[in-house]
């Protein structure tokens, strides 16, 4: 897929330590979601009809479900309120931010909101969470609170933290790595603290010659190697979260990336475009871009009246 390779050292989740392995541990993100063998092995499996082995996908491991759940703020009807109604919605609202973000600290999952720029949504709520009724629920709990009433769906993303492995080969690494803190790092990270996030999904082409899926195993895993080498070079600037969506919405994968400077978004996802992997197999979706939204910036955003009784609040803490 269109993706930035291992552009910073991973930051762990749970008990994960971060950046504690290189990128060359032999995981190569991001690659097509597969089902292992019940031995957790990707077996080589007899194409019908004939005498061949079928093209082999990569083995892969899965860690927490995600939800990008964004929606849409009907200003109108939220705008017809009384300040003191919208000021007491707004604390609500960020009480239930501190709760579902609180997840960070138990090792159970992470949640962050983001002000979407633009046109095509007001915020972006980002779950992570070990089963998608985890993710069920918290979308029935924002929905449920006073502000869910004046919130519209406008785009949503289900999707489950991915690592492929195609320098071990098709059957996946000699040992069991799930344990190991690079792959924790992956499957279960934390969200980064960067001021902007960008979401995008991206599906690998299916047409004519330029059929990814149709590319022997190496010539796939020789394209994300040289891929991954050049999102390399944006570590300590730029950090991605990859997900696999096959069988889970509508694309195959989700890249979610994190930077103080937005800028590096232009910058990473332009040059990327040049390489052979995203110039002839890459088809990409909406991109949306955010603003890092904590409780505090939350009540401002929906009452800014209420703006000095927040800080008051907050010195109060």
């Amino acid at each position: 897929m269109h993706s930035v390779g291992d552009i910073t050292p991973p930051v762990g989740g749970g008990a994960a330590a971060a950046g504690s392995r290189p990128a060359s541990a032999g995981a190569e993100a991001v690659s097509r979601t597969a089902g292992p063998a019940a031995d957790g092995r990707q077996d080589e499996v007899a194409t019908e009809g004939a005498g061949e082995t079928q093209n082999r996908p990569p083995f892969t491991l899965e860690g927490w479900f995600v939800l990008h759940d964004f929606r849409r703020l009907d200003w109108r009807r939220w705008k017809s309120l009384e300040i003191a109604r919208r000021a007491a919605i707004a604390r609500e609202a960020a009480a239930f931010l501190r709760r579902v973000t609180a997840a960070a600290d138990t090792g159970e999952g992470a949640s962050a909101l983001y002000r979407v720029v633009g046109h095509k949504a007001d915020l972006l709520w980002l779950h992570f969470r070990p089963t998608l009724e985890a993710l069920s629920d918290l979308e029935a709990a924002l929905s449920r609170t006073a502000l869910g009433d004046y919130l519209q769906p406008a785009y949503s993303y289900v999707s489950v933290t991915e690592l492929s492995f195609y320098r071990a080969g098709p059957g996946g690494p000699e040992r069991d790595v799930r344990h190991e803190p690079f792959v924790r790092g992956r499957l279960y990270p934390a969200i980064p603290p960067a001021r902007h996030a960008c979401f995008y999904p991206m599906n690998k082409k299916r047409s004519g010659a330029d059929n990814w899926y149709l590319l022997p195993f190496e010539e796939r895993g020789r394209l994300m190697h040289s891929h991954g080498l050049i999102g390399r070079k944006y570590a300590g600037r730029v950090t991605q979260i990859i997900s696999g969506s096959v069988g889970l919405d509508d694309w195959e994968w989700g890249v979610t990336l994190f930077a103080d400077d937005p800028v590096d978004f232009k910058r990473v996802v332009y040059e990327m475009r040049f390489d052979e992997a995203s110039a002839r197999y890459g088809e990409f979706g909406p991109f949306y871009v955010g603003v890092r939204t904590d409780p505090d910036d939350l009540v401002r955003f929906l009452c800014p009246e209420a703006a000095g009784e927040v800080a008051a609040e907050a010195e109060g803490r």
